[in-house]
């Protein structure tokens, strides 16, 4: 059978098979005890930069506001100075009165 035909006997895949089941027992646990403390690692230093892009979007949203407060106290001055300066053509003028 062209199926079984890949080079490698059956007898051979299956003392292969076997040696994984007798040997998971004691390579499993050597391996998660070298896993575990590098992804306690990783989820540590996941959580350091989450805080740090927190404390950066918060700096960001700062500046953002303040420029924004700014651009509207800038604009309320302006408005503020012409309407000082410009005459409503429904009021009437101190010389219209005087006629």
């Amino acid at each position: 059978m062209a199926l079984w035909n890949n080079g490698m006997k059956l007898g051979t895949g299956l003392a292969i098979g076997v040696g994984a089941l007798i040997l998971a027992p004691t390579v499993l646990p050597a391996v998660a005890a070298l896993l575990k403390p590098l992804a306690k690692a990783a989820i540590k230093s996941g959580f350091i930069v989450y805080e740090k892009g927190m404390e950066a979007l918060a700096e960001t949203r700062e500046v953002l506001e303040d420029l924004a407060a700014e651009a509207r106290a800038e604009m309320a001055r302006e408005s503020f100075d012409e309407s000082a300066f410009t005459v409503d053509a429904g009021v009437p003028s101190a010389s219209t009165l005087s006629d």
